[in-house]
C-alpha cells in the first residue's frame, strides 16, 4: 500500500496515479498499452453502433409543475404532511399517476401501482385531521403517510414474487421481509414492486417475464443491475424512495447509471430476511438491503429505520461527523486489465471532488492503493461461490439446470432465460478460482483498505469505467461491474453519490468508502458532495 500527496487543492494529479497497472517489464508495458488501446477502439466502436442502432426512441415524460412536490425528499414530503401542507392522498395518487405515465416509457413496475394505497393513505390523513396522531407517533413514524416501492426479489406480504422467472409469474410472498416490515412499520405505504435481472444476477434489468427497464435518460441505455427497476422508478419521481439490495453492486450500479443516491450498508447491520429468500440468520454473505433516494439527506433516517435501534447505537448515527476533519484518498482506476477505460469525464468529476476536498479538509487528499484490486473479478467469483443461496436452484426455482442444454434451448428459440442468466450457469463448469490464493488476496486488500483508513478515513473510488452503457453491452464489458463488487468482497460501506451530466445528458458519479460500521461518515460525506455538485438532476423537463 502507498500513497502519493497532493498539492494545495488537490490540483496536482500524476500520473503515478495509474500505478495499478505499473508492468513488471517491457513485456508487461506492450500488454498494458496495447489493452488500454484496444478497449479504447472497443468501446468506441461499441457507442457508435448503439447510437447508430437506436434512433428516434421516446423520452421520460414530463412532469406538470403542480406536481413539482413529487421531486421532493422525503424528509420535505414527511414535514409536509406533518404540518398539513399536502395530504398522504394527495401524495400516493400523484406517485400512482406518475407511475401510470412513466411506466409505458421506462417499463420499470412488475406489480403495481396498488390502489388499496390509497385506501391507506386516506386512513392516515383522517387520524391527522381529526388530531389522533400525536407528536410522539409522528416521531416514532418518520414515514407516515410517505409511499415507497420496493424490488421484485425482495418480499412484499400478498404481492407478486417472480424473481424474474417465467416458471414464478404468478407467485406471491405470503410475508413480508424484515426490511419491508421495518419501513411499513415506520408509516411508509408500499406503492409497487419494480423489475430486476432473474433471481438478481447480472447487471442489466432484463428478463423473459417483464422484458426490458429502460434508463429515464436514455432509454437506449440500460438501468444496471439487480435494483435498476428501483432506480430507473426513483429518478423519473415515480417513487419517493426504495430499498434495494447488493451483491456485487446491484444498489449502487443502478444509482449511478439512474443518477441518484444509494447506499450499500456494511455487511450484517440490516436484516435481510425475505430478500431472495434470505433468513436473515446467515453466517457468511455480500449480501445487503439499504435505501435508495433522489436526495442524499434521506440516507440516514431511512438508514435508522433500517438498522434498527441497537445498530443505531453501534454504528452512532445521531452522532454529528465533521467532514471537514476526516482524511481523504482516492484511486483513479482498478488496474483490472478487462476492464474498459475510464471515461475522462468521469475523471474530471473525481478531479472536482478532490479539489474540494483539498479546499476544504484539514489534510490534503492523496493517491492511494490497495493490494490485489486488479484481481477483483476472481475475488468476488470465487466469494460469490461461497453463499449461502444455489443461483442454479434459484433460477430453476428448485430445479437443477444445465447450462449447456439451457444454451441450446435458447438457440433454437425455446429458452426461458436470458443470455446473462446461461452465462451464469455455464461459468460453473469453468475452472474454479484457488480458494487459497483468494482468501490471501481478499485478507491483505482488506487490511489494506483497514490500514489507510482507519477510523476517520474516506476513500474516493470510481463508480465504473464508464456512465450507463448501452443495453446489451455488458454482455462484450463484463467485468467493468468490478468497481463495485470490490466493496461486496471487502463488506465495508458504499455510498453511491451523483455528480451532474456529461456532455450527452447521462449521470457522473462515484463512491465513497469508509471502514466497517462507518456509514454515517460515508452518508455525511454524500450530503457535502451533494451541496456543492447539486445530486439528482431530474431526466425530464417540467410543463
Amino acid at each position: 500500500m502507498s500513497q502519493e500527496k497532493m498539492g494545495k487543492g488537490g490540483k496536482q494529479h500524476s500520473r503515478k496515479e495509474k500505478m495499478h497497472r505499473k508492468p513488471s517489464g517491457s513485456g508487461r508495458i506492450f500488454i498494458t498499452y496495447l489493452l488500454y488501446f484496444f478497449h479504447f477502439i472497443k468501446d468506441f466502436l461499441l457507442n457508435l453502433f448503439c447510437k447508430w442502432y437506436w434512433t428516434n426512441q421516446k423520452v421520460c415524460p414530463s412532469l406538470s409543475r403542480d406536481e413539482h412536490f413529487l421531486t421532493l425528499s422525503v424528509v420535505e414530503l414527511a414535514k409536509m404532511i406533518r404540518t398539513r401542507e399536502l395530504t398522504s392522498y394527495k401524495l400516493v395518487e400523484s406517485y400512482i399517476n406518475r407511475i401510470n405515465k412513466i411506466n409505458p416509457v421506462l417499463n420499470a413496475v412488475v406489480d403495481g401501482p396498488f390502489m388499496e394505497a390509497l385506501n391507506e393513505a386516506k386512513s392516515i390523513d383522517m387520524r391527522i385531521a381529526n388530531g389522533l396522531v400525536s407528536d410522539e407517533e409522528f416521531n416514532e413514524k418518520f414515514l407516515l403517510g410517505i409511499p415507497f416501492t420496493t424490488k421484485d426479489s425482495t418480499a412484499v406480504n400478498g404481492k407478486l414474487h417472480t424473481l424474474g422467472l417465467l416458471s414464478r409469474k404468478a407467485t406471491r410472498s405470503k410475508e413480508d421481509a424484515e426490511c419491508i416490515r421495518l419501513v411499513k412499520e415506520a408509516g411508509g405505504i408500499i406503492l409497487a414492486t419494480s423489475n430486476i435481472p432473474e433471481v438478481n444476477k447480472w447487471q442489466e434489468t432484463r428478463n423473459l417475464l417483464i422484458g426490458q427497464t429502460n434508463n429515464p435518460y436514455d432509454v437506449r441505455r440500460t438501468v444496471g443491475g439487480s435494483s435498476g427497476g428501483e432506480a430507473a422508478l426513483i429518478a423519473a419521481c415515480g417513487t419517493a424512495f426504495g430499498i434495494g439490495t447488493d451483491i456485487g453492486g446491484s444498489i449502487r450500479m443502478p444509482a449511478f447509471y439512474c443518477g441518484i443516491f444509494g447506499h450499500k450498508p456494511t455487511v450484517g447491520i440490516v436484516n435481510t430476511r425475505g430478500c431472495t429468500f434470505r433468513t436473515g440468520k446467515e453466517q457468511s454473505t455480500m449480501v445487503v438491503a439499504g435505501p435508495m433516494t433522489r436526495r442524499a439527506s434521506d440516507l440516514l433516517p431511512l438508514m435508522k429505520i433500517l438498522v434498527g435501534p441497537e445498530n443505531v447505537k453501534l454504528l452512532k448515527l445521531n452522532d454529528k461527523v465533521d467532514v471537514k476533519k476526516l482524511r481523504y484518498f482516492y484511486i483513479r482506476e482498478s488496474g483490472e486489465l478487462r476492464c474498459s477505460n475510464v471515461a475522462s469525464d468521469l475523471q474530471k468529476a473525481m478531479t472536482k471532488v478532490i479539489d474540494h476536498f483539498g479546499e476544504i479538509a484539514e489534510s490534503q487528499p492523496s493517491a492511494a492503493t490497495l493490494s490485489s484490486i486488479q484481481y477483483t473479478s476472481k475475488m468476488w467469483r470465487y466469494w460469490m461461490t461461497q453463499e449461502p443461496a444455489d443461483f442454479n436452484n434459484l433460477l430453476g426455482n428448485g430445479v437443477k439446470l444445465n447450462g449447456f442444454i439451457e444454451l441450446t434451448k435458447k438457440i433454437i428459440g425455446k429458452g426461458e432465460f436470458t443470455m446473462a442468466s446461461i452465462y451464469s450457469l455455464i461459468d460453473e463448469y469453468l475452472p474454479k478460482e484457488n480458494a487459497a490464493k483468494v482468501k490471501e488476496m481478499t485478507r491483505k486488500c482488506d487490511e489494506d483498505l483497514t490500514n489507510l483508513l482507519g477510523d476517520d478515513g474516506i476513500l474516493f473510488y470510481h463508480s465504473a469505467p464508464i456512465p450507463a452503457p448501452f443495453h446489451f453491452t455488458p454482455l462484450i464489458n463484463v467485468y467493468n461491474f468490478t468497481y463495485w463488487s470490490l466493496f461486496n468482497v471487502l463488506h465495508v460501506p458504499a455510498t453511491q453519490v451523483p455528480l451532474g451530466l456529461n456532455s450527452e445528458g447521462i449521470p457522473l458519479g462515484l463512491q465513497v468508502i469508509a471502514t466497517r460500521n462507518r456509514d454515517k461518515d460515508c452518508l455525511a460525506v454524500a450530503q457535502e458532495l451533494e451541496r456543492i455538485f447539486n445530486g439528482w438532476v431530474p431526466p425530464f423537463t417540467f410543463v
